[in-house]
């Protein structure tokens, strides 16, 4: 079988690998800044008030907010429109490939799920199980980007795959379970808008700004109803014209365009802002609980026996087929990377816990699950063969 590889996929990756790097930068130094004399003054600086009140708009919320609403709507619109291209173009528009990366994201989010609640059902933490169900697209692909020519392109494309559907599956816990003082009026008027943004694709409507500034109204409705606001981003992306998938479609020109930003200004501010782990007596003494236990084994055994044993009935029913690339030595591997949880981990942190000690420890969770988890798969997948350079991409 053929990969499909596409001029935006390729960029796609190369932006995320290196993003990788940076993300992690970032996350060190904002461990290191809330542990130093400077702590004070980072710390309060992400709480700094920014927004106005305008008849009765109100946006005056501080500057970690905005980051966490705001910056990472705009990462969601460039997951939605990556799902979107490889729905339509990609590897998931053939349904046999598609079913693989999605049987092994349901997989990687159910069992590790499971875990969690099996220690915390029923206890204060159990809010916590959506945390060790998501993948980090960056720190994965730049993971995998260190094994060079050992890694086909087969299996660059399935880990793709299979996070970004693991980040929409992720999107839906957020909306289901960590909505906050729920809304019809105003998620009325959010899909009210999305409706409005489809029938504008519909008659053939090719100007981005005509999506953009109604995406705006649904992003802020979409907040005020409860729901988080940035799984408007997700909206506008499927809202705008795709078309033939061509250079001059707005849905093209704006996936390219979002590509750097988001790899190498919004995902880095986010690490620096919610990554301030203050690392206290306090926060040591309480570091092995029945949550951290949960969030650790989750991302280290869960998602890599999610996706392995998933994966496996698929192609065992013939509900799915491997590419001749990879193996189920492979698919452990990938399991391991999937355990990389960081961003998405850390986002549905801040909605379960704020900014609580449970918090603090859930993040110190995440760092060791997804450092171990990184090690082992790294560690696995190298053992593979160095392959020619026209196998990899």
């Amino acid at each position: 079988m053929k990969t499909k590889l596409t001029t935006l996929f390729i960029e796609f990756f190369e932006s995320e690998q290196s993003s990788g790097i940076v993300l992690l930068m970032n996350a060190i130094l904002a461990i290191l800044l809330a542990n130093s004399p400077m702590s004070q003054a980072f710390l309060s600086f992400w709480h700094l008030p920014l927004g106005w009140d305008l008849d009765g708009v109100h946006l005056q919320h501080n500057l970690l907010h905005w980051i966490n609403d705001g910056l990472m709507a705009i990462f969601f619109l460039l997951i939605g429109l990556e799902i979107e291209r490889e729905i339509y173009i990609g590897e998931l528009s053939d349904a046999k490939n598609a079913l693989l990366p999605i049987f092994a994201a349901l997989g990687g989010m159910l069992v590790p799920a499971l875990i969690h609640l099996s220690l915390n059902i029923g206890r204060p933490t159990q809010n916590g199980f959506g945390i060790p169900t998501a993948t980090d697209i960056a720190f994965a692909l730049g993971a995998i980007s260190l094994l060079g020519s050992r890694v086909p392109a087969a299996l660059k494309v399935f880990l793709t795959a299979f996070a970004i559907i693991d980040d929409l599956g992720a999107m839906m816990v957020i909306a289901f379970f960590y909505s906050n003082g729920f809304s019809w009026t105003y998620l009325l008027l959010a899909l009210a808008v999305f409706v409005f943004l489809l029938v504008l694709n519909w008659r053939g409507v090719n100007h981005i700004t005509a999506y953009l500034i109604p995406g705006l109204f649904m992003w802020y409705w979409m907040g005020q109803s409860g729901i988080h606001a940035s799984l408007s981003g997700v909206l506008l992306a499927f809202a705008l014209p795709f078309r033939d998938g061509s250079p001059q479609t707005p849905s093209y020109r704006l996936q390219h365009a979002l590509h750097k930003p988001v790899a190498f200004l919004i995902m880095p501010i986010f690490a620096l802002a919610n990554t301030g782990i203050i690392i206290t007596t306090e926060v040591l003494r309480n570091a092995i609980t029945s949550n951290t236990l949960g969030i650790f084994l989750g991302l280290l055994l869960g998602k890599p026996v999610g996706i392995l044993v998933f994966a496996f009935v698929a192609i065992q029913a013939r509900f799915a087929k491997l590419s001749s690339d990879i193996s189920y030595r492979d698919l452990l591997g990938l399991g391991f990377l999937g355990g990389i949880g960081f961003t998405m981990s850390i986002f549905i942190t801040t909605l379960a816990f704020g900014e609580s000690l449970a918090a603090q420890n859930s993040k110190i969770a995440i760092l060791l699950g997804s450092v171990s988890s990184a090690c082992i798969g790294l560690w696995i997948l190298s053992r593979r063969p160095i392959l020619s350079r026209k196998e990899t991409i």
